[in-house]
């Protein structure tokens, strides 16, 4: 029987338990991709609260990536010293640190400005170009001392949107077929593999892209067969449109476990899930009635960075999220009930106003 507070293991790590946090986008870091003192607070903080290991935010490998502003970044090898004092800072909890490598999208220098361009019209330099960049990333992260890293083929940034039969229409070896499609992704594996061979190497992917004529259940499920053919250590199921409302414990939790527990029946690697988690029994109700492995968090830790601890002590608790998503227009992505010491809560009329804790 598996227990959510027990002993486990990913390849390579060494688990205290079988609580994952999931990567989550904060928005926080220098223009540069260097990490802010507040990312530093924010990893020692979710290390202190009982995870059983952490997958740090959105970091994309690429410095001209404009997607969004405020990315981590591991682009450069002056980067190392600050993603080394973060895997040391959270080491130093006993917690196992996984970077979440990504790519927002991929963008073209023309004439001294960087234009976006989608997969079907790169070149093939510019997506072995794009393979290289993951892999740099990898090794630096290694050397940052990171324990693993997850490839973002998720949500609908560039792996995603690449892979995705909504979005690719290439007709080379990296377009057509769902083998074709993937081809990138097995290369950045392969290539992370015979550069770093001591990182678990996960990967977060779509159970569905919600898009029409996008991925969805069959061809993912054959998809997450080829990268465990090919040797990933782990997989992580998401969807595209990541954060479902109204989340209840004991109603409706786990709104991606029905197309990971296929996968996991379909894999040898462990799976692990993400999306809506809210309580204890929940979660070891999805471990041993599925063959998933492992249970990922976001938006309940953005709540209660110690919700783990706080679960071990007393089996009955349950999050606090309301899953009101209001946390993805905060600044920091940070749980609008919950700044520093103080509890935010909304009046009838929707204005904010501070109340102490």
């Amino acid at each position: 029987m598996k227990k959510i507070f027990g002993s486990a293991a990913l390849k390579n790590i060494p688990l205290k338990n079988r609580l994952i946090r999931s990567a989550t986008w904060e928005g926080i870091a220098n223009p540069d991709g260097s990490v802010t003192e507040t990312a530093y607070e924010i990893y020692k903080e979710l290390a202190k609260g009982g995870v059983g290991a952490i997958i740090t935010g959105f970091t994309s490998v690429a410095l001209h990536d404009y997607y969004f502003g405020g990315m981590m970044r591991l682009c450069d090898d002056s980067l190392i010293p600050q993603y080394k004092k973060l895997t040391d800072i959270i080491h130093a909890e006993g917690i196992p640190v996984i970077t979440q490598l990504a790519l927002g999208a991929y963008y073209r220098e023309v004439k001294g400005r960087f234009m976006q361009v989608e997969p079907d019209d790169m070149t093939s330099d510019e997506i072995q170009y794009v393979i290289r960049q993951f892999i740099d990333a990898a090794i630096r992260a290694e050397k940052a001392g990171f324990d693993g890293v997850q490839i973002h083929a998720a949500h609908f940034f560039f792996l995603s949107r690449f892979i995705s039969p909504a979005v690719n229409h290439r007709t080379d070896e990296y377009g057509g077929s769902t083998k074709n499609r993937s081809h990138i992704l097995l290369d950045i594996m392969n290539g992370i593999r015979k550069a770093a061979p001591k990182l678990h190497i996960t990967i977060k992917i779509n159970s569905s892209d919600f898009t029409h004529g996008g991925i969805e259940e069959l061809e993912c499920l054959a998809i997450c067969q080829l990268l465990d053919q090919a040797g990933i250590d782990s997989i992580e199921v998401s969807g595209n449109g990541t954060s479902v409302s109204g989340i209840k414990a004991h109603v409706n939790e786990g709104y991606f476990v029905p197309v990971a527990a296929k996968i996991a029946k379909r894999v040898s690697c462990p799976v692990i899930v993400v999306g809506g988690f809210r309580s204890l029994d929940g979660m070891e109700s999805v471990l041993n009635q599925t063959d998933i492995a492992f249970i990922s968090l976001s938006r309940p830790l953005l709540r209660e960075p110690d919700l783990p601890n706080k679960m071990k002590a007393d089996s009955t608790i349950v999050s606090q999220c309301v899953s009101c998503n209001a946390c993805y227009s905060s600044q920091a992505h940070k749980c609008v009930f919950r700044k520093r010491n103080t509890l935010w809560c909304f009046d009838s009329m929707s204005r904010q106003k501070e109340v102490p804790s």
